[in-house]
């Protein structure tokens, strides 16, 4: 009975994870947070997970437990419930449960999303670096700060999904959008879009790496005037690598750091 299940509960997706002690985070799934009816109930959301635990060979019976960061108020019920039900286990939530060891400089530190504390506290568990970067690629594009050991705050953008389905839905004569490119040039340059959806898809995906590089460079300025080398940029989320590809700002990719910063919480908090 040691496999924890780890919920990254969002406005899109809710990326399920399973950690077990001395292995760390071993499998993540993502699943649609809601229906096109709205939220699924406790009994749907009890049997997906009962369904992810079948392919990895868990049963019920050796879930240990849940940890869950949520972006997703309404959420948080229907998956307790499933817990309670399916695996006679509850839901503890970061940071109200499971508490996340980083100071909290937000002005009202009650506003910040749980999923930022726990990515920035993730990237500061891998990184030594005096103040760090976390970027992170999800239904908005966030940049998280981090200077010692404390998160003091960061920016929201847009993000890189949303503002394509924004262009999809809100002209008619757009083709769809698949946010596939070519490989980096070499000598650094970018392709010229030659068609609509060339020049849809570049632009998406070298324009956020462009604005990843201007924000990154004015925060490593804020952080640490004077010794911006030393300022690390770290990328999360479903479109980290492609954008990391063409972003030399980005230092590093850890495309479950959430996922890891629960964990490591889950554990620190036993």
């Amino acid at each position: 009975m040691d496999t924890v299940i780890l919920l990254d509960v969002g406005n899109t997706n809710v990326k399920v994870g399973l950690a077990r002690p001395h292995l760390g985070l071993i499998s993540t799934y993502a699943l649609p947070t809601s229906s096109s009816g709205g939220l699924d109930t406790p009994d749907a959301w009890g049997l997906k997970l009962l369904d992810i635990c079948r392919v990895e060979n868990v049963t019920p019976g050796e879930v240990a437990g849940f940890a869950a960061s949520s972006v997703v108020p309404p959420m948080n019920p229907v998956l307790s419930r499933a817990a309670a039900r399916f695996f006679d286990r509850t839901v503890r939530f970061a940071p109200g449960d499971i508490p996340i060891p980083i100071e909290n400089r937000y002005a009202r530190p009650s506003e910040v999303g749980a999923d930022r504390l726990v990515t920035a506290f993730a990237a500061r568990q891998l990184s030594d670096a005096p103040a760090l970067v976390v970027v992170d690629f999800g239904t908005a594009t966030t940049f998280d700060c981090v200077l010692g050991e404390a998160f003091v705050g960061g920016l929201i953008c847009p993000g890189v999904l949303s503002s394509a389905r924004a262009l999809a839905t809100g002209t008619a004569k757009l083709p769809h959008i698949t946010l596939e490119i070519g490989p980096p040039r070499a000598d650094g340059g970018l392709d010229i879009g030659q068609s609509t959806s060339q020049s849809l898809n570049v632009g998406l995906i070298h324009g956020f790496a462009a604005m990843v590089q201007g924000l990154a460079a004015k925060l490593a300025t804020t952080l640490l005037p004077g010794r911006e080398a030393e300022v690390r940029v770290i990328a999360t989320g479903g479109f980290a690598g492609r954008i990391a590809s063409v972003c030399p700002a980005i230092h590093e990719v850890r495309e479950d750091l959430l996922m890891e910063g629960l964990w490591r919480a889950w554990q620190a908090s036993r």
